[in-house]
């Protein structure tokens, strides 16, 4: 039987992927991803607790907050990359520090 402790080993899972894909990854579209997966193992924790501990729709509710943030997060955020490749013809991390002059 599934319990809270498995969603729990599994947020915990995709949440320490998200972190390790922002931090060792140098290619934007990569680190997008990443937070994404960290965006997605915080919804899973907010559900999992709502349905096994309080019984209540508030987990639900925060959890379509976060899905609504992620959809904007990722349209601008793919608007910047999309610029950055325009302007640039790459979108590695370690090179956008030109934008400062």
């Amino acid at each position: 039987m599934v319990g809270l402790n498995h969603f729990l080993v599994l947020s915990a899972v995709l949440f320490c992927l998200g972190l390790f894909g922002v931090i060792t990854r140098k290619n934007a579209i990569t680190v997008l991803m990443g937070l994404e997966m960290i965006l997605n193992a915080a919804s899973l924790n907010f559900v999992a607790i709502s349905r096994y501990v309080t019984n209540a729709a508030d987990g639900q509710v925060v959890s379509l907050f976060i899905i609504v943030l992620a959809a904007s997060e990722a349209a601008i955020a793919l608007a910047i990359v999309l610029n950055l490749y325009k302007n640039f013809y790459n979108v590695n991390i370690d090179e956008i520090n030109t934008l400062k002059e």
